[in-house]
């Protein structure tokens, strides 16, 4: 047998022999600027075609690919008329990339490893395309009919839904900066040249500068309200725009949703669905009189179905629990975007996963096409793909794959399961619904009510 000192004289030398080499020019997992990611295979595995482009290439993440080689004379024509426009050259605006070449490079999670030429000339060549289109798509009608893309609506559909996606994007730092060199704008919104707390600051009291307005009205399509726009916060890109514009104000995540009963039987227990059309997407409410609370008999809706004129009366109109919805629009389009800002949000704000939380929302309210029937019926829900089990379907699988930490909408699910689950909200609703459902049934009721005491009045004594 080795003696000690041999045996540990070995063990010392193939300790030796184990070295890991740490490369010097590691960084970190991820950089602070990084905003554009590649979608998780998890995500990408459910529908991977509603995440990479159709027709154009924007940014490293999908350049060169033969499928999008088409559109790349497109970029250089638009190349050439954006510099009839300005006087500024190529070389200067190659040179404000050229300075903002890490961080824009920064900007991607999966960083590219281009070289610096071929890198500064393709994002040249993309930002200045998405400037000329959006220039273009702002000029007269006889203009745009001139324009090869504006020309044909579904071209610029296409493209526009191209433009939103998460691994399609450019840092919007960037294509202000050569926006504002272009037309020697002023910009008030140069958020990257801040620090931190001058931006928490500031947040509220920024405008928005001429570019961002700009990319507003060529998104416009996706903002519902349509209001006296004004973001105010700093947009990481279009898909982080198109984002914004569902939403006016931050909400506050409380709680995770693990149940909550389906429309159909939310309307089983006397809840109206009533659809607001100047409601942002995410603004959700549950109204219910505090006399329906403290005692359920109050409720009118029986009234109601019968006399709809008494609706004009507001005493009798707030005397039903109504769960006020905005209007969604589902089309062709609709699980492309929405699953590219679901993306964003589990890559970039889990912790204001509002998109995310407003879409499983609706998974717990649709199950079946039963409940979009309903909901269509009260003009929430306005439906394009022409089938209710269609819609049911899309809603269902958006929510796949999606994590949840917490739900913006979590007290208001308490509030409608506390509904539904009381005994006597559930027993007027059915009686509602049996014998007052319209004024024919309403009437045939109370004339079976006033018969049946005149027989007791006659039978008694």
């Amino acid at each position: 047998m080795p003696c000690p000192t041999e045996n540990n004289v070995s063990k010392k030398e193939k300790c030796k022999e184990v070295v890991i080499d740490i490369p010097q020019d590691l960084g970190p997992a991820q950089w602070p600027e990084c905003c554009i990611y590649r979608v998780p295979k998890k995500l990408r595995k459910v529908n991977k075609d509603a995440y990479t482009p159709k027709l154009i290439s924007i940014g490293p993440l999908h350049h060169n690919k033969k499928d999008l080689r088409d559109m790349e004379i497109q970029k250089l024509r638009y190349f050439k008329d954006f510099f009839s426009r300005t006087t500024k050259t190529q070389k200067d605006l190659a040179n404000v990339i050229e300075k903002n070449e890490l961080k824009i490079r920064h900007s991607y999670a999966d960083t590219p490893k281009t070289n610096k030429e071929e890198f500064v000339n393709m994002i040249l060549l993309d930002a200045i395309f998405i400037i000329e289109l959006f220039l273009k798509s702002s000029a007269k009608p006889e203009d745009k009919e001139k324009d090869y893309i504006l020309s044909k609506p579904w071209l610029k559909n296409d493209i526009q839904l191209d433009l939103i996606l998460l691994e399609n994007q450019l840092p919007f730092f960037i294509l202000e900066d050569l926006y504002n060199l272009g037309f020697n704008e002023s910009s008030s919104y140069n958020h990257h040249k801040e620090g931190k707390g001058v931006k928490e600051q500031n947040e509220n009291q920024k405008k928005d500068s001429p570019f961002l307005k700009l990319c507003h009205k060529f998104f416009s399509c996706y903002d519902k309200q349509q209001a006296d726009f004004n973001i105010g916060k700093e947009v990481k890109h279009f898909t982080d725009l198109v984002r914004y514009l569902q939403f006016s104000q931050d909400l506050k995540p409380t709680g995770k949703i693990n149940h909550l009963y389906c429309a159909t039987k939310l309307d089983d227990a006397g809840v109206k669905f009533k659809a607001d059309k100047k409601k942002c997407l995410l603004d959700i409410e549950f109204k219910k009189n505090k006399c329906l609370e403290r005692c359920p008999f109050s409720n009118c809706s029986w009234l109601l179905n019968c006399l709809p004129c008494l609706k004009c009366i507001p005493c009798f109109e707030h005397m039903q629990p109504f769960l006020v919805l905005p209007v969604f629009e589902v089309g062709n389009a609709t699980e492309c975007v929405f699953r590219n800002l679901m993306a964003l949000e589990q890559c970039h704000y889990p912790n204001q996963a509002y998109i995310s939380s407003y879409i499983l929302l609706l998974d717990f309210l649709i199950n079946t096409e039963k409940d979009v029937d309903l909901l269509v019926e009260r003009k929430a829900i306005v439906n394009r793909l022409g089938s209710d089990e269609a819609v049911a379907t899309l809603v269902n699988k958006l929510g796949h794959q999606i994590v949840e930490c917490n739900s913006c909408y979590y007290d208001l699910s308490k509030k409608l399961n506390g509904h539904y689950e009381n005994f006597w909200n559930r027993n007027m609703a059915s009686l509602t619904t049996i014998y007052f459902r319209d004024i024919w049934r309403g009437t045939a009721t109370i004339v079976g009510i006033i018969f049946l005491g005149l027989t007791f009045w006659n039978i008694c004594p």
